[in-house]
């Protein structure tokens, strides 16, 4: 009898420490807006096959914000906890004088990740081909078409003057746009740009990025609150990602493509990796979630001179590095 209340006793101290062992190892789970789904954040979906936001103890449920502005309200009223959009989102919160404003932690690419298609190929494309027509640019005030405005006025091209900027169509409505006869040139990012050329529809005569240089084009952020109120979190949050930007620099395109095939079913895995190679070889894909003051500035020099900022918004208020490696 003795032996046996042994026994039981052992059965429940097994059962308790699996118990308190599975309750030690649950995951928090946290809620990311990204505001458009692409192969352009491929370190992301790299960090979440690779599990490393699980090493970290993160569990990761993304929604599709289709636009900055869209994630900037899911940030704010709470639906998400972390955002992920172009850091001029946070610079129009903090200039509305936001008290619980927005702060970008963690930077994820350096180059604009959209590509000028044009609707017959041309392998002798200049810039100055642009004059007197009509350019799909997205939403105005987005990143995606002040990028394209500082690159044509780089190039002395003036939009509204020399060429006509159709700011009209919803970002994730650019694509089918441009199917339906609209414009002459479209800026998409990839897939949708390899989607259109393998249909014979458009086809990739610019890289964005290329022209305009390094910027901290799309970064993570949340509101300050939601910082000092969970710094392990961030701080976990952060070293997945670099862990997957890691990845991403150090592997083929192919390898990564493998990994995130599940992420974009209607793609194949071929044009997945002719998409992750375009972006190599343009840099698109930052080293470290860390970002300068000087890539801030630029980024600011190009949102004013889209007639959309007028005060510059403080580095030090809107920018935190304290949780890159």
């Amino acid at each position: 009898m003795k032996k046996a209340c042994i026994a039981i006793l052992l059965v429940f101290a097994i059962c308790f420490c699996c118990f308190t062992g599975c309750a030690d190892s649950k995951l928090t789970k946290i809620n990311v807006c990204e505001v458009t789904h692409s192969v352009f954040y491929a370190p992301q979906y790299v960090a979440i096959a690779l599990g490393y936001f699980e090493e970290e103890g993160l569990e990761i449920e993304l929604t599709n914000g289709g636009g900055a502005d869209n994630v900037m309200a899911a940030v704010l009223s709470g639906d998400a906890d972390i955002g992920l959009c172009g850091p001029e989102a946070t610079i129009y919160v903090y200039n509305q004088g936001q008290t619980d404003y927005v702060i970008n932690f963690a930077q994820l690419t350096q180059k604009d990740g959209s590509f000028l298609l044009a609707r017959t190929p041309d392998d002798d494309f200049k810039i100055e081909d642009v004059k007197g027509s009509l350019i799909i640019g997205g939403r105005k005030g987005g990143m995606p078409e002040m990028t394209l405005e500082w690159v044509l006025k780089q190039n002395g091209i003036e939009p509204g003057v020399d060429v006509t900027i159709d700011t009209s169509i919803a970002f994730d409505a650019m694509s089918g746009g441009f199917v339906g006869g609209i414009g002459d040139y479209v800026a998409l990012f990839e897939p949708n740009a390899t989607a259109l050329e393998n249909q014979d529809i458009g086809y990739v005569v610019m890289s964005i990025g290329e022209m305009s240089g390094n910027v901290p084009y799309t970064v993570y952020n949340a509101k300050q609150s939601y910082i000092e109120e969970n710094p392990e979190i961030i701080e976990s949050f952060v070293r997945a990602i670099q862990k997957g930007q890691d990845y991403v620099n150090n592997h083929s395109a192919e390898e990564i493509a493998e990994l995130l095939v599940d992420f974009f079913p209607d793609t194949s895995k071929e044009d997945i990796t002719k998409v992750v190679q375009r972006y190599k070889d343009i840099d698109a894909y930052a080293a470290t979630t860390e970002f300068t003051e000087e890539s801030f500035m630029l980024l600011q020099e190009i949102v004013k001179e889209a007639g959309e900022l007028t005060d510059f918004a403080p580095y030090d208020k809107l920018v935190t590095n304290e949780f890159a490696d």
